[in-house]
């Protein structure tokens, strides 16, 4: 009796079994693509955020003034070039400021700007400079105290965002400059200086390129 119903049923055993292989390998071929979906999901997510992240760092986008279009395009003078420069060094590789450049190097600031934490510089470009008759300036490139007092009249020893730029500042040699309006409209000092680039990022600084050469 016992072979007997062995036999009968070894044919439903069969169908069972192919039913179950043919239900298990249909599912061995769906899960791939769920685990492919969950993978494409997961490679698309990190992929978006540092293009967000890239936008945000483009020293390209954060500048503002009329003279940006001024600025090399490429090179360590360039916007992104300057970025990974201390201040002092940044200037002396952008073709706007070589006067400027010139003057820090005679009142031998340069180490004093690049190794400072945090600054902001209003930094005259060169027709500023050129607007001094010429027997005056150099007569002040020659003078290592006043030009001293000078070009520390124009830097401040904090950085000081567009937003933030309104009000009185201590600078660097003590004096105060006054700064009216924020972003593109603010004026700098007694003699309302323009701001033609603002807002470059150094190092260790922030640069506002203005036009005019301010006196303590």
């Amino acid at each position: 009796m016992k072979r007997t119903t062995l036999r009968k049923t070894s044919g439903l055993a069969a169908v069972a079994l192919s039913l179950s292989m043919g239900l298990a390998a249909c599912s061995s071929e769906e899960e791939p693509a769920d685990t492919a979906s969950e993978d494409t999901t997961s490679e698309e997510t990190p992929a978006e955020e540092p293009s967000e992240d890239a936008g945000e760092m483009d020293p390209a986008a954060q500048v503002f003034g009329p003279a940006c279009s001024a600025v090399p395009q490429d090179g360590e003078g360039s916007l992104t070039g300057m970025v990974d420069d201390p201040v002092a060094t940044a200037a002396s590789n952008n073709p706007l400021l070589s006067t400027l450049v010139t003057a820090v190097q005679a009142a031998d600031l340069v180490e004093t700007l690049n190794t400072a934490p945090a600054l902001t510089v209003f930094a005259p470009y060169n027709d500023a400079f050129a607007a001094i008759p010429e027997a005056d300036l150099n007569a002040l490139l020659e003078d290592k105290e006043a030009l001293t007092n000078v070009l520390g009249h124009h830097v401040l020893g904090e950085q000081v965002a567009p937003e933030n730029l309104s009000g009185e500042f201590e600078t660097f040699v003590g004096t105060t400059l006054t700064v009216n309006g924020e972003g593109e409209a603010a004026t700098i000092g007694d003699e309302e200086a323009a701001i033609l680039c603002g807002n470059i990022p150094t190092a260790n600084a922030t640069v506002y390129v203005i036009d005019t050469v301010l006196m303590p």
